[in-house]
């Protein structure tokens, strides 16, 4: 309901944020010259309407007089008319959609830089202050763009409508005139003071309550294994429903209002077909208005009334459009810094490029600053001194290194480590990306040329020599999370490390699927390299290739031991 009562300043400041960057863009002119064909097919299309009402009252005024040489002229001139016409109004709809995409293509290039930027997707995720971004990337910039076209051209259509019908009205009946302003503002009044508030708030959540049904059916989709094998079903099943059942509660308060609307809506449509005949038609008794200037009166109050009260007529829509407004509004405040979706420069860990890897005075915070993990740790590693870090469940092992790629920065003290491109990390679960086993190999450098017999070499090292022939070859696409077990998975990530050959690499239990034997070959190939491992483990076997071992013990305490004497308890 925040949007409500923000009121229309908090809408349109938010719509201009959002809006207006694309009109000075690099494609400001191709963006204006297609925004100006499309008003001018507009203007366009508002002319025909007004020479086609005039027409309708020429042939109906033909047909009272039984004059068939004036009719059959006026239909001539109705056909040609509606020849011209109907080229004009197709191109305008394609104009104003080919617009429509080329925006939306901008909007999301510009918010997916942002997202993925200083890792904005990864804190938005950890701190959840934004729900479903991704529906706002692919759903609320397809309708913000289309919407905004739609309702700028029919704000657009109603003032030239309104422009051209008024002196035809005018020229008929100034009564109707007056009429239709005193209708026009009241109509306008009552639906913006007694549906707008309500009509804001309900299609506000339920954009939410859709977006958060969808993810929870997303989540069963990706963890389908998992659930199967803890005879989740009932529970999943449960919770997906209780998501529907918030979206259907609310949707049904939704359809309340809009019923509330609609009856007015359909009133103040449905007086309009009676009022203008009953104003003027002692005038048409008394002869002196032809009856097919009555008609032609009755089609320009009907233009003129649609013009004027636009409001009234799309407001459902508009209700739609400004939730989601304030979607995509606050979600770019959030990706620009603006809403805390960055921590205070205070407290937080100073990251610096060296050729060693160390960390000096450091203290490390969960994101929200809830727990202390780990105290003043000071340790360091040069190249081929390898660092194990090893201690109980919870004790940090894993936030640590969390902190040295950046992840985690709350605390103090500072970490000195090689740069991006020589450094790399590898988690427990590892990440298969979308596409081929070549692709899988070279991630993420995906634009770099490596001969086939060197990445089947690579496979050959990391025991996956039958890989590619077992799925089709390097260029075979496949969900590969999927057709892969946990350790063939582990053993593709160690392959990718091989190829790359980063100064250092931190393994987060990067072994952990794999047995003893596969374990050896994978450490003793990563040696092979000259790259240092910063270890997380409880494997002893893996104490020969570290030179140092950190032990967390808990409570932000901590103890550095020399490997060769390191014993596990």
């Amino acid at each position: 309901m925040a949007v409500a009562k923000n009121g229309g300043h908090h809408v349109w400041r938010r719509f201009a944020v959002i809006a207006r960057p694309y009109w000075l863009s690099e494609e400001k002119w191709k963006a204006r010259g297609l925004l100006a064909l499309a008003v001018l097919l507009l203007l366009g299309q508002t002319a025909f309407n007004v020479l086609l009402n005039e027409q309708t009252g020429e042939f109906t005024s033909a047909l009272a007089a039984r004059d068939a040489d004036r009719f059959w002229a006026s239909i001539r001139q109705s056909v040609a008319i509606v020849v011209l016409a109907v080229p004009a109004y197709a191109l305008y709809y394609y104009v104003r959609d080919t617009l429509g995409i080329f925006w939306r293509r901008w909007l999301t290039n510009r918010f997916l830089d942002r997202y993925f930027a200083d890792h904005a997707y990864y804190e938005l995720n950890a701190a959840g202050t934004i729900d479903n971004p991704d529906q706002r990337i692919s759903e609320d910039i397809n309708a913000f763009t289309q919407q905004s076209l739609y309702f700028l051209m029919i704000a657009l259509g109603a003032l030239i409508q309104l422009a051209a019908f008024t002196g035809v009205l005018w020229s008929i009946s100034r009564e109707l005139v007056y009429f239709l302003v005193v209708y026009a503002i009241l109509g306008t009044v009552v639906t913006v003071v007694v549906f707008g508030r309500v009509l804001i708030g309900i299609n506000f959540l339920q954009l939410r309550r859709e977006a958060d049904f969808r993810f929870s059916l997303v989540r069963i989709r990706e963890h389908a294994e998992a659930i199967a094998l803890h005879r989740g079903e009932e529970q999943e099943s449960l919770q997906a429903k209780q998501f529907f059942g918030a979206a259907f509660a609310n949707y049904r308060k939704l359809l309340r209002a809009q019923l509330n609307l609609n009856v007015f809506q359909y009133a103040y449509s449905f007086l309009t077909i009676v009022l203008p005949s009953a104003i003027i038609a002692s005038r048409v008794i008394s002869g002196e208005l032809e009856v097919g200037r009555a008609v032609q009166a009755a089609g320009a109050f009907a233009a003129i009334l649609g013009a004027v009260a636009v409001i009234v007529d799309h407001f459902e829509g508009l209700s739609r459009f400004a939730a989601g407004i304030d979607r995509l509004g606050s979600f770019s405040k959030v990706l620009a810094g603006k809403e805390g979706g960055k921590p205070d420069s205070a407290g937080r860990i100073e990251s610096v490029w060296g050729p060693h890897f160390a960390l000096e005075h450091l203290t490390l915070l969960t994101p929200g600053r809830e727990r202390t993990l780990i105290i003043d740790l000071s340790v360091s590693a040069e190249p081929g001194e390898g660092l194990m870090i090893v201690g109980d469940s919870g004790g940090g092992k894993s936030s640590l290194l969390r902190a040295i790629a950046g992840l985690w920065t709350a605390g103090a003290g500072r970490i000195v480590r090689p740069g991006v491109d020589e450094t790399m990390f590898l988690p427990q679960q590892p990440y298969m990306v979308l596409g081929s086993l070549r692709s899988q190999l070279l991630y993420p450098d995906h634009d770099r040329r490596v001969p086939d017999q060197e990445l089947l070499g690579l496979l050959e090292r990391v025991n996956l020599g039958d890989l590619a022939g077992r799925f089709g070859g390097l260029d075979a696409e496949l969900d590969w999370g999927k057709v892969l077990s946990i350790g063939e998975q582990q053993r593709l990530a160690f392959a990718r490390v091989l190829l790359r050959r980063p100064r250092f690499v931190m393994l987060d239990e990067a072994t952990s699927a794999l047995d003893a034997g596969n374990e050896e070959l994978l450490y003793r190939e990563l040696a092979a390299t000259a790259t240092t491992p910063v270890s997380v483990s409880h494997h002893p076997a893996l104490l020969k290739f570290h030179r140092q071992v950190l032990e967390l013990t808990g409570s932000g305490s901590w103890r550095l031991h020399r490997a060769q004497d390191y014993r596990f308890r």
